[in-house]
């Protein structure tokens, strides 16, 4: 098809999170101003399995800007069933990428803009090179543990969520002379857990990257109370483990294990050495929904026009990235080797380490 009448779909796969509409909006109207053909898959590549196919038509008209302000996705999205390995209804687990690539074909698509983190993103390449597919990745993910982008959609939201959840825990910690543990996603990185844990004043912040000591955590709080503080406030990133090494998981409807707890495990070990009143709260979920605030917005939009302007240059393979204050686009294949975790050495941890707060690592 030529450049002025292309067919391109788009989806948002694995987990929602905030500013997800504002990409869809933003690539529905950067192609209409082209005058091309988007159709919005439903579910993630799940849209394609059905008979028939799951798929809305997205134009100008259906995506105004209540709709960019709205968390979620209007696509819905799914984290589970991998495509290559599709979990059967008798137990079985069956290679469904064939059926994918026939229903992108069906719809006569030139090119596909996939929403999602690093495990989709690697699923849809795969899919895009078995199909000899055009594809244009964009990144989303809380965590921001997506390589080669400083930033992906929904990171700024999921972050100022939890810092506002510690501007509502001080002051009740300091009303009842209580230590707060606040636990934050963060699946294979901590970059929620350090970000919030600074713009929110915590005193101790634990990750994954940095092995730590719950003595020194202990003796830090301590410590404050010596000073004359009657509370203090705990970030801990959901992927920390416990002090032998274990990774405290929860088991969901159906066996599926999900990390979460480690923030009950600290809390309980702190309430022991220091013989103090503890509370526990696990944010959860509450990190990915909502309204996405304005930075999300804002990168949401850049990397949506600019996926349009990547397939408007005939390029693929190609993920769209945010570098130096400017949106430029990287080889997935190179996102998808191996995540971005929290660096011990970086300028967020130094200056945690600056501003006093305890990374558990040291006294």
């Amino acid at each position: 098809m030529s450049a002025s009448h292309k067919h391109i779909a788009i989806l948002t796969s694995g987990g929602d999170c905030a500013g997800l509409n504002a990409v869809i909006r933003a690539a529905v109207l950067r192609a209409s101003a082209y005058g091309w053909k988007i159709t919005g898959i439903m579910d993630g590549t799940h849209g394609l399995l059905c008979k028939p196919l799951q798929v809305m038509k997205l134009d100008a008209n259906c995506v105004d800007t209540v709709m960019m302000r709205q968390g979620g996705t209007i696509l819905g999205t799914t984290n589970k069933g991998d495509p290559f390995a599709y979990p059967m209804p008798d137990g079985t687990l069956k290679d469904r990428s064939s059926e994918i690539i026939d229903g992108f074909r069906q719809l006569g698509c030139d090119a596909i803009i996939g929403i999602g983190g690093d495990g989709s993103l690697a699923i849809l390449r795969r899919i895009a090179q078995q199909g000899g597919l055009s594809l244009i990745g964009v990144p989303k993910t809380i965590d921001n543990d997506l390589d080669k982008t400083e930033i992906s959609v929904g990171y700024d939201t999921a972050v100022a969520v939890a810092t506002e959840a510690l501007d509502r825990l001080q002051p009740t910690a300091a009303s009842h002379d209580r230590i707060m543990v606040l636990e934050v996603m963060g699946r294979d990185a901590g970059h929620i857990a350090l970000a919030a844990g600074i713009a929110g004043g915590a005193d101790v912040i634990l990750l994954p990257e940095i092995p730590y000591d719950i003595n020194n955590v202990a003796h830090h709080i301590k410590a404050l109370r010596k000073r004359g503080r009657n509370f203090a406030l705990v970030v801990v990133s959901e992927a920390v483990p416990t002090q032998s090494g274990a990774v405290v998981t929860n088991t969901l409807y159906g066996g599926e294990k999900r990390l979460g707890g480690i923030g009950h495990v600290i809390g309980a070990q702190i309430a022991e050495l220091c013989q103090a009143e503890t509370r526990v709260t696990v944010l959860g979920h509450v990190q990915r929904g909502g309204q996405p605030d304005a930075r999300d917005r804002l990168i949401a939009a850049a990397f949506g026009v600019h996926a349009v302007e990547l397939i408007h240059a005939g390029k693929s393979d190609r993920m769209v990235a945010w570098s130096n204050r400017s949106v430029i686009d990287v080889a997935i294949l190179d996102v998808v080797k191996s995540p971005h975790r929290v660096d011990p050495q970086g300028s967020l941890v130094k200056t945690a380490r600056g501003l006093g707060i305890c990374l558990g690592d040291k006294v």
